[in-house]
């Protein structure tokens, strides 16, 4: 089945199990296992502001920072035209003033060209990074944005393993490095990615699983931002908040994370 989807996900997930029971078995957070400590993390948030109309996401931003007291909040762009774009851009920031950080993501949606476009017209719009302008897996294409573009580039999440980042990171093709930690390798995989990112001095961010990638983040020697989805809320007896802008890791056992049983069973198929 090779080394990428479905069979590399079922890796990490057995990798991410395996981790939580050993940290259980010490009696200690999943956090310090790995060397780190219990605290907070910086997280952003990624509920939404998609490819809707500039006024409708600029009025979803002020509610997106509102629920957490967010200093960052992630824009997704690709619309039709770069003015699209700008317009939208704009609106955001307009409406959440200059003091929020804005990354924005293209979901690999552009061209070089028109990445490197559109990337040059956000470096005067102070866009904090552009993530994943193109296909994650174009390293001459990504190199090529990076060096002609000044705004960050952020890319990873779709990264099958440590290797994968390390060709990146040697391509040049990104400037931040974003694992998931459901495709990386799990922890394993996550841990020895974050070797290979502090070699190379590149600041790293998780992507989604905020419950369990707070722990790993926060065992990173170059961590960066956490991205927040509350996406999992529903099935968790206890849910994570953000705070003034940060998660708090949880000092239970383990990762910490606890299902609703009784949530989850809604789901439950029978085979």
């Amino acid at each position: 089945m090779g080394h990428e989807g479905i069979a590399m996900m079922a890796v990490s997930g057995f990798d991410m199990a395996c981790w939580d029971a050993y940290a259980k078995a010490q009696g200690k957070p999943l956090v310090e296992v790995l060397g780190g400590k219990p605290g907070k993390v910086p997280a952003y948030n990624s509920n939404g502001l998609g490819l809707i109309g500039s006024e409708a996401v600029a009025d979803e931003a002020q509610t997106l920072i509102a629920e957490g007291k967010y200093t960052a909040v992630k824009v997704r762009l690709g619309r039709e035209t770069l003015d699209d774009d700008l317009t939208a851009f704009r609106a955001v920031r307009n409406a959440i003033g200059p003091d929020i950080l804005l990354p924005v993501d293209f979901n690999q949606g552009l061209d070089v060209d028109e990445a490197i476009l559109r990337g040059q017209a956000l470096d005067a719009e102070d866009a904090y990074w552009i993530e994943e302008p193109i296909r994650y897996d174009d390293l001459d294409g990504n190199a090529r944005i990076a060096r002609d573009v000044e705004t960050p580039i952020q890319n990873g999440e779709n990264f099958y393993g440590p290797e994968a980042a390390a060709r990146a990171i040697e391509a040049k093709a990104l400037d931040y490095l974003m694992p998931d930690v459901e495709r990386i390798g799990g922890v394993s995989g996550w841990m020895q990615t974050a070797k290979i990112a502090e070699a190379a001095g590149i600041p790293v961010s998780s992507h989604l699983f905020p419950e369990f990638s707070s722990h790993l983040l926060a065992a990173t020697p170059t961590a960066h931002w956490l991205e927040f989805t509350d996406w999992a809320a529903p099935l968790m007896a206890t849910p994570v908040e953000v705070e003034d802008g940060h998660i708090q890791i949880s000092s239970t056992p383990g990762a910490g994370v606890e299902w609703n049983e009784e949530a989850v069973e809604k789901y439950a198929v029978t085979l």
